[in-house]
């Protein structure tokens, strides 16, 4: 919960380019007990959240890795981190909702679950407030 003011700083140059959705400090607060944050010395370059619905789904949220970052690895960890989260709390599946699908695939997600079962979406508004 230390790190909830930082994280908030690190995420938003991520949100102001529309490759997450905005997080209140509330909406923040709760994802950082399944959080993961990513540090090199005391600047945070990486965050991910885990978000359990139930046993049976969980999703990662707010994965971002600063962009000097990339490329080393860090979000295949902090994804890692997040699916070793939900096996210690025996969730069935985990979801991730992304722009950016190569680091999932990379880390075992697809697009389709065992007997062909596919996600689809409907989006009900047009702003994410």
């Amino acid at each position: 919960m230390s790190d909830l003011k930082a994280v908030a700083v690190f995420i938003e140059p991520f949100v102001r380019a529309a490759q997450l959705l905005p997080r209140t400090i509330d909406e923040l607060e709760s994802l950082l007990p399944f959080g993961y944050v990513a540090q090199q010395g005391e600047k945070i370059v990486g965050f991910s959240s885990l978000e359990v619905y139930s046993k049976k789904l969980a999703e990662i949220r707010s994965l971002a890795v600063c962009p000097e970052c990339r490329g080393r690895g860090i979000g295949k960890q902090l994804v890692a981190a997040c699916v070793e989260r939900a096996r210690e709390e025996d969730v069935f599946e985990v979801m991730a909702i992304t722009a950016n699908e190569n680091i999932f695939e990379a880390c075992g997600f697809g697009f389709t679950l065992p007997g062909q079962k596919k996600a689809l979406f409907v989006q009900t508004r047009a702003d994410h407030g």
